[in-house]
């Protein structure tokens, strides 16, 4: 606990320092739960106090308040508000710390803490949460209820579910990690985030002797003749995943060899398409179940997207030998679920696990969160990268070729999945710069946002 609010104490100060200058004379609300996470709040509040700061502690449970804390707290100087003031000294601090609930908190904030909750979000205070928002389920992301929004989450061990993964994720505010020394099991984590480092060793590179096919063939079919442009930006992905060559499939073949030369085109169908390792099928697909039927049959690593999605019978997925990687929408995983997208939106991890469990597949998530869900369980890797602005029409297209070359390039489609939402939303933020964005700028931002990757290795 000492290492704990320690380390809050430090992140508190360098938000009063950024808001008003100074710590002393800042005027800083303690919201006070019972147990360790109050506990926290009021060590911490003590460190400030004994730097000159005005602390005042709000106590919810008043009669399970931890004592040491509250000790420290007041020989520091600081004090414990009234009955009544709560809301007013809120509406006058600097700074809120969120100290209502823990991690073993459930069900949302309770009643009597919605009011504090309500009132710091109205104050033009920082709001800083102890371990995790108050309200929100630390171990799948969602929030069943009101909850706190927090400016910075100061976390304690090892990031929780919650702070990764939307909705939660919204309330956390920028997450800060305290090393408190806690020795954690490596294989007990039920999620994974990929950094750097991991996906730059994941990045295909071709060796000195590499052809076309040694790096991967994929196929893409795709496109319809209301759609001809998903075609062009999921071949746009393809062609900048790191596989030799792209061959396409289908009703969009002039619109694709007028972009880019380079792809491969037969009409002849998948089957009669030439040698793959992989192959991408659904975006702009319209209603062409033939293909996809088709394509499922093949023996290589699918990637089922868009309207394939729809169009794949289940069993078919489910009986392949081959690895099938399924990049579903909330919309669309909501539809396959037979559930609302309200559903999805509210319980992403839920979701990607189950879907993957009934297809026996593994599913990319797309979303304010992208996360990824293997065929055989295991930790889910959610994506850390992105940016609101790849919220655009073919987004998902480009994705979708950039994640089918790199399976065609030959990693598994945990991996593909994964670091295809890692350097597509890189790629995002590299495109928008904080502006709109198109498709088409984000697949010619993947080059970019390969090479920055790949130089951390």
């Amino acid at each position: 606990m000492g290492r704990a609010a320690a380390g809050l104490a430090v992140a508190c100060a360098e938000v009063l320092g950024r808001a008003t200058g100074r710590v002393y004379g800042s005027r800083v609300v303690l919201l006070v739960g019972s147990g360790d996470n109050g506990g926290d709040a009021l060590y911490a509040g003590a460190r400030l106090a004994r730097r000159g700061a005005g602390v005042t502690a709000v106590l919810l449970a008043p009669e399970r308040a931890h004592g040491g804390g509250l000790a420290a707290l007041r020989r520091a100087g600081g004090r414990v508000a009234g009955d009544g003031s709560a809301e007013q000294l809120i509406s006058r601090a600097d700074l809120v710390v969120d100290g209502i609930v823990g991690i073993g908190g459930r069900g949302g904030l309770r009643q009597e803490a919605v009011p504090l909750a309500d009132a710091a979000a109205r104050s033009r205070a920082a709001v800083v949460a102890v371990d995790l928002p108050s309200g929100v389920d630390a171990d799948t992301g969602q929030v069943p209820g009101a909850a706190v929004r927090a400016d910075l989450t100061v976390t304690f061990g090892a990031h929780k579910p919650g702070l990764l993964v939307d909705p939660a994720r919204e309330y956390a505010g920028s997450v800060r990690l305290v090393d408190i020394g806690l020795s954690l099991p490596n294989d007990a984590a039920g999620l994974e985030a990929l950094q750097y480092a991991d996906v730059a060793r994941l990045l295909p590179v071709p060796g000195a002797e590499s052809d076309k096919y040694r790096r991967g063939v994929v196929g893409i079919a795709a496109g319809s003749a209301r759609y001809p442009g998903a075609a062009v930006l999921a071949v746009a992905g393809a062609l900048r995943g790191g596989a030799g060559a792209v061959r396409y499939v289908g009703p969009a073949g002039d619109a694709v060899i007028a972009r880019y030369p380079e792809t491969l085109v037969s009409d002849q169908g998948p089957k009669r398409a030439g040698r793959v390792q992989a192959w991408v099928v659904g975006p702009g697909a319209g209603d062409d179940a033939g293909t996809v039927a088709e394509v499922l049959a093949a023996e290589v690593p699918v990637l089922i997207d868009a309207d394939g999605l729809r169009l794949a019978d289940a069993g078919a997925v489910r009986g392949r030998t081959a690895p099938t990687l399924m990049t579903p929408h909330a919309g669309e995983a909501a539809a396959l679920l037979g559930v609302s997208r309200e559903e999805v939106e509210g319980a992403r991890l839920a979701s990607a696990r189950e879907l993957a469990g009934r297809y026996g597949a593994t599913v990319l998530l797309k979303g304010s969160t992208t996360v990824v869900a293997g065929s055989e369980g295991g930790p889910v890797r959610v994506n850390s990268t992105g940016t609101s602005w790849l919220a655009t029409a073919g987004s998902g297209d480009v994705l979708s070729g950039l994640a089918g070359s790199l399976l065609a390039a030959g990693l598994t489609a945990l991996d593909a999945g994964s670091v295809a939402a890692y350097v597509h939303g890189l790629a995002g933020r590299f495109a928008a710069g904080g502006a709109p964005t198109g498709a088409h700028d984000v697949a010619e931002a993947i080059p970019g946002a390969w090479r920055d990757v790949a130089r951390v290795e």
